[in-house]
């Protein structure tokens, strides 16, 4: 049971190079979010290259807690395709993109710039794509010293080990989902926007300590407490249950606060700060669903299910 990250996502700050590995496009749009989320939040320009249409990369974020509307239509942020950024056409040139890069910093200026690049361009078949290691050298050596972070992103389940090796020099930070439990069968994962986990596979007892810890750290956060299980096909008794027994933790809390708040308002001191009232929002497919409100699930206020059909 080990947490894998050399870096988390909501730790990168100015002229960091890093280099974002992800396994899936849901964990793609989850990391992307929150660097997004917190380059808006610290007032900076945020531009992500996607291999999503702009489109579709705005509504993943929206779907995130994201405020893309206003964003967008502040120039705040920027979701553009690589062409005429980095490619031209199917051309790949670094100094065609560098030129591009180190005009979008001088645009962004005092205001510090926060670029994301879903690396999957590489992956096609583009002339001059084996000069991407040169690219990546030349962004580590432009940013030093700038208000400028960029977050390369690459599919590690799609770009072999070489190419990957051949680029890791150039980032100075290396950074992954926390991970609580991998392997064939299932995958538990911090999500990072909106805040908590990520289930993927198949749950049993088993794998219990990591679910366990994994929950321990999303309550240990502020505020809600999203538990993502809609990648999951199957949950046996005991794992539900644990999820529902953090639920009622919550409920625990806010009945704390509704105590202490009528201790207030009788006058009485309790010396004890006063807990926010949090949920729990669990995300899942209607099998799933159907399970957890067999368990009791709609007998705690403090959880609310969303049924998803992700078909």
């Amino acid at each position: 049971m080990t947490i894998s990250a050399d870096t988390q996502i909501t730790e990168l700050t100015v002229n960091d190079h890093a280099c974002l590995t992800f396994g899936e496009p849901e964990e793609l749009f989850d990391l992307t979010a929150a660097f997004v989320r917190d380059g808006l939040d610290g007032g900076l320009k945020v531009v992500w290259l996607s291999d999503a249409t702009p489109d579709r990369a705005t509504a993943e974020l929206a779907r995130r807690g994201i405020a893309v509307e206003e964003a967008l239509a502040s120039g705040q942020l920027v979701a553009a395709s690589y062409d005429g950024r980095l490619l031209d056409g199917q051309v790949f040139s670094a100094g065609h993109a560098m030129t591009w890069l180190e005009r979008e910093m001088q645009r962004a200026g005092n205001q510090g710039l926060r670029l994301a690049v879903d690396m999957s361009w590489a992956l096609g078949p583009v002339t001059g794509v084996e000069h991407l290691p040169e690219f990546e050298e030349q962004v580590a050596a432009a940013l030093a010293g700038t208000a400028t972070s960029v977050l390369c992103q690459y599919d590690r389940e799609r770009f072999d080990p070489v190419t990957l090796a051949s680029v890791a020099a150039f980032h100075t930070r290396s950074v992954a989902a926390a991970t609580y439990h991998a392997d064939v069968m299932l995958r538990i994962c911090r999500q990072y926007a909106p805040a908590g986990i990520r289930l993927a596979g198949e749950l049993d007892y088993q794998a219990c300590d990591s679910l366990a810890l994994a929950l321990t750290e999303a309550i240990r956060l502020e505020g809600d407490v999203t538990v993502n299980a809609v990648p999951l096909a199957f949950i046996d008794v005991t794992c539900a249950r644990m999820i529902l027994d953090a639920a009622r933790g919550l409920d625990a809390a806010r009945g704390l606060e509704a105590a202490r708040g009528l201790d207030a308002a009788r006058g009485l001191d309790t010396g004890r700060g006063q807990p926010e009232a949090r949920r729990m929002i669990l995300r899942c497919r209607p099998g799933l669903a159907a399970r957890f409100v067999l368990l009791g699930a709609a007998d705690i206020p403090a959880l609310r299910v969303v049924t998803v059909d992700d078909h």
